[in-house]
C-alpha cells in the first residue's frame, strides 16, 4: 500500500484497538485486589469467592466492552453492513450488573433487594454512558434483480480480496511493480466505494467482481509465491505487462461507472480477458 493508504489503515486499526473508551472499566475492579487479600487474611472463603469473581467479571466485561467498541467502529464506517453480533456491549452491561450486584449483596452484605437495585443502577449506568449494539441492519435496496444481500455479499468478497492482494504486494521486493499493485488496489477500492454509494453500479460492475477482480489476485499472489525477491527476465516482464493491462482496465472500468457508459469497456475488458488467458491466469 501507498504510505497514504498505510498510514490512514494504521491510524484508523489504532484507534480501534487503543481507543480510551471502556477503559474506566478496567479500573473499576482494582479495589477488589485488596479486599481479596484481606478476606482471606481473614480466613472469609466467601468474601475471598466474591471478590475473586467479582474481578473476573469485571474485567471480562470491559474486555467485551471494548471489541463492542472496534465492532461498532466497522459497522459505523460501513455504508453497507449488517448489526454487530453478538451483542457484544450489552454482555458487557450484563456482566457488569450481575458483578456488582453479587458484590453489594453477598460482599457487602446488603439484602437481595438492594444487590438488584445495585445491579440494575450499573445496567442504566453502562447504557447511558455507552449505549448498546448497533441493531439496524444496512439494507441494500433490490436493484436490477439482484437482492441487497447479494450486493453486500459481493462487496465484502471483492473487499477481502483487494486486502489479498494487498498483502501478496507485501512479499514483492520490487518497488516499481509494488508502486503498480498499489495504484491497482487503491483503483479496486475506489470502484467498490462507488458501487457501495450507488448499488445501480452493480450490475454493469458485475464482470469485474466476479472474473477480473479475481484475476488480478491470482497473478499477484501466484508472482509474489514464485519470486518474492527482485527478479528480472521474461517473467517480470510479462507480469508487469499483465499489471499494465489491469492498471488500464481498472481505471477504465472506474471511470465507465462515473460516466455509465459501457460500451468501451466491453472492448478493453475483452482485451484483459484474452492477455490473462494467454498468461495462463484464467
Amino acid at each position: 500500500m501507498n504510505n497514504f493508504r498505510k498510514t490512514r489503515r494504521f491510524l484508523a486499526d489504532i484507534w480501534q484497538r487503543y481507543s480510551p473508551r471502556g477503559l474506566l472499566l478496567y479500573f473499576l475492579p482494582i479495589a477488589l485486589i485488596p479486599a481479596t487479600f484481606i478476606a482471606l487474611a481473614k480466613g472469609h472463603v466467601l468474601g475471598v469467592l466474591v471478590n475473586a469473581a467479582g474481578f473476573t467479571l469485571y474485567m471480562a466485561a470491559a474486555w467485551f466492552l471494548r471489541r463492542g467498541f472496534q465492532a461498532e467502529y466497522v459497522y459505523a464506517n460501513s455504508r453497507i453492513a449488517r448489526p454487530p453480533g453478538p451483542p457484544l456491549k450489552m454482555i458487557a452491561a450484563i456482566i457488569t450488573a450481575l458483578s456488582t450486584g453479587m458484590i453489594a449483596w453477598l460482599g457487602a452484605g446488603h439484602s437481595l433487594p438492594v444487590g438488584l437495585m445495585f445491579a440494575g443502577g450499573a445496567f442504566l449506568g453502562m447504557y447511558l454512558r455507552y449505549g448498546f449494539d448497533p441493531q439496524e441492519e444496512k439494507k441494500i435496496p433490490a436493484v436490477h434483480g439482484y437482492a441487497g444481500d447479494e450486493i453486500r455479499q459481493a462487496l465484502e468478497d471483492s473487499s477481502r480480496i483487494v486486502r489479498s492482494i494487498e498483502q501478496a504486494n507485501d512479499r514483492i521486493r520490487n518497488s516499481e511493480l509494488n508502486r503498480r499493485i498499489e495504484r491497482i488496489c487503491e483503483i479496486a477500492d475506489n470502484i467498490l466505494a462507488e458501487i457501495e454509494a450507488d448499488p445501480r453500479d452493480f450490475r454493469r460492475a458485475r464482470k469485474f467482481l466476479n472474473v477480473y477482480l479475481d484475476g488480478a489476485r491470482q497473478v499477484t499472489e501466484g508472482y509474489a509465491k514464485t519470486h518474492p525477491q527482485t527478479q528480472a527476465g521474461e517473467l517480470e516482464q510479462n507480469f508487469r505487462n499483465v499489471l499494465e493491462t489491469i492498471e488500464s482496465t481498472f481505471q477504465e472500468q472506474h471511470q465507465k461507472l462515473l460516466e455509465e457508459d459501457l460500451f468501451d469497456l466491453d472492448v478493453k475488458i475483452e482485451v484483459l480477458n484474452t492477455q490473462l488467458k494467454r498468461e495462463g491466469i484464467l
